[in-house]
């Protein structure tokens, strides 16, 4: 079985297409979205409910309207706030869609400082932004040209991302980053072990050592940092893999809770029940009764 990462194995963009769209519900389509990283943009755009979002070493409690910018390889993570549903749109967009490859000034001084990290952007746009309402109209234009999915309307989408970060820049949105310590990348290195060793034993004496620290610091910052504890983290790497392994009709559950790390079928069948919402035998047969499988994986895939 092939590991999962939070240093995404999955590109969410193409030369041909470089964007991927989804459409978010919590918890319907998923209980949340653990901490992960990608090399490409995110933009997530709340439209009903409020949401626990995580980025960087910034928490913020997220509502309807408030449109959340992640700039490429930052940790982040989503996490249900209240009981009640948390509908939001997500755009993953490759930097080349701003021109961060091309020589022109604009590229050069603007898009490519972003894309390396010298320059830092706002987290959140909220209505009190002095340009919220023009922000807030060229965000839903741009998640309106990515579901009509065309090429004509690809042009458009372009033209109303660079006007999005161009109001984000005159601003003083995207500023020169200040020389301190991301309190989040210290637990980079154990995210990174995890994925690639969650199909074995993990202890948290293991995890804090990576990171040269005491099993009690170490509990209280990973928490911190990632919003779940060390272990949960690990639970929900091993059901994200357990829910693509589902897709394959050969392998059984019992075999799949064993590549996964699970060491027996009733343990493995308690996590999945509380993190996806429903049981193994129940997301299979929904996955074999979906045409368009991308909403349902949209939780699995997209963190």
């Amino acid at each position: 079985m092939n590991k999962t990462d939070s240093a995404e194995n999955r590109r969410h963009s193409s030369p041909l297409v470089p964007f991927s769209y989804y459409k978010c519900l919590i918890p319907k389509y998923f209980s949340s979205v653990p901490m992960h990283w990608h090399s490409e943009f995110e933009i997530n755009y709340i439209l009903e409910g409020r949401i626990k979002f995580i980025c960087g070493d910034e928490t913020i409690i997220a509502e309807q309207g408030d449109i959340l910018i992640v700039p490429p390889n930052m940790l982040h993570a989503v996490f249900p706030y209240d009981e009640f549903e948390q509908r939001y749109d997500t755009l993953v967009f490759s930097a080349e869609i701003l021109g961060a490859n091309e020589n022109d000034r604009c590229s050069i001084e603007c898009v490519r400082p972003i894309v390396v990290g010298e320059y830092s952007v706002a987290v959140r746009i909220s209505h009190t932004h002095q340009y919220y309402n023009e922000l807030k109209t060229t965000i839903e234009n741009v998640f309106s040209c990515a579901r009509g999915d065309s090429a004509r309307l690809d042009m458009l989408l372009k033209s109303e991302l660079l006007r999005f970060f161009w109001l984000l820049i005159d601003n003083g949105d995207i500023y020169p980053s200040r020389n301190r310590e991301n309190q989040s990348e210290v637990i980079r290195p154990v995210l990174e072990y995890i994925n690639e060793n969650f199909s074995e034993d993990i202890t948290i004496e293991q995890l804090a050592a990576i990171v040269h620290l005491s099993p009690s610091y170490f509990m209280s910052r990973f928490r911190k940092a990632a919003g779940v504890s060390a272990m949960e983290y690990v639970n929900h790497t091993r059901i994200k893999a357990a829910c693509l392994a589902l897709q394959n009709d050969t392998l059984t559950s019992c075999e799949i809770a064993y590549e996964c790390g699970f060491k027996n079928l009733s343990n493995f069948n308690r996590h999945f029940l509380r993190i996806v919402g429903c049981t193994p035998r129940e997301y299979r047969k929904t996955l074999k009764n979906m045409s368009d499988k991308s909403e349902l994986l949209v939780g699995i895939m997209h963190d």
